[in-house]
């Protein structure tokens, strides 16, 4: 017998599925929408629950989460819609993978760690889908977040770096590399071993439990906030950044690095 508390779930899931298809039948937007026209927007949806979730806003969350599942909905419906596939058969199959590759809580395999766990997942994954192989790791990713999943796929399969350091010393050598051959004036071959150096760096957060993503956006945002600082000393000063040589940029860039500081 479900509780209260489930009950009152089920009730608000399907008001909510309720009113997307009306939307679908009733609003002239809604009805021109497709599939692949949705794509963009469950993407933005799903960058702002990311960043909702970077900034731990509880009010935020929420509502982006309930932007993000209207979205899913959403593209479920207009499958409907268009005879493609049901709402129902996305939740069979959604819950039936999860039962699948979860054995360990609704079958008889033990996994005591989370490795075994992943280890199994992956097991089960290519006994469902075959050895598909790194090609097809983190594809629609954007190429950082790609970066990180190749980097832990290598891992699984034997191939990765010791430590932190080990990575760091990849990077400095691609470095080196970029820079003989821009010494050569070989740009484009420079480009290419910039991109290998990125592809390395990208890498080192995981070893520190980090993530590569949230590691630049921290960055990101620091670097907005120095600028703003920078901004807000040059107008001071009636100076306009635009003329400033870069040396007494930098000066203003150092001043504003020591005002962060307590």
């Amino acid at each position: 017998m479900k509780s209260e508390a489930e009950s009152a779930e089920m009730r608000e899931f399907s008001r909510l599925l309720s009113v997307i298809r009306n939307l679908r039948r009733e609003c002239p937007w809604d009805r021109e929408q497709t599939i692949a026209g949705s794509a963009r927007h469950v993407i933005e949806e799903a960058y702002e629950v990311a960043e909702a979730i970077r900034l731990d806003d509880n009010a935020e969350i929420r509502e982006e989460l309930g932007d993000l599942l209207s979205q899913v909905l959403f593209i479920s419906v207009v499958a409907e819609s268009d005879s493609r596939f049901s709402f129902q058969e996305v939740a069979r199959e959604a819950a039936n993978k999860l039962i699948r590759r979860h054995p360990h809580v609704y079958g008889d395999v033990k996994a005591e760690t989370t490795e075994e766990v992943l280890a199994n997942w992956e097991k089960i994954k290519r006994a469902e889908k075959g050895d598909i192989g790194i090609a097809s790791v983190g594809r629609g990713l954007p190429a950082l977040m790609r970066a990180q999943k190749l980097g832990e796929y290598a891992r699984r399969h034997g191939m990765d770096w010791a430590n932190a350091r080990e990575v760091l010393a990849k990077v400095r050598e691609e470095l080196d590399e970029a820079e003989a051959e821009l010494e050569r004036g070989r740009t484009e071959a420079a480009a290419a071993e910039i991109g290998d150096m990125l592809l390395a760096l990208a890498n080192a957060p995981r070893f520190l439990g980090h993530s590569a993503e949230e590691d630049l956006l921290e960055a990101c945002d620091k670097f907005v906030a120095r600028f703003q600082a920078v901004e807000r000393i040059a107008t001071a000063r009636g100076l306009d950044l635009t003329r400033l040589s870069p040396a007494a940029i930098d000066a203003l860039w150092q001043e504003a690095k020591r005002q962060e500081r307590p």
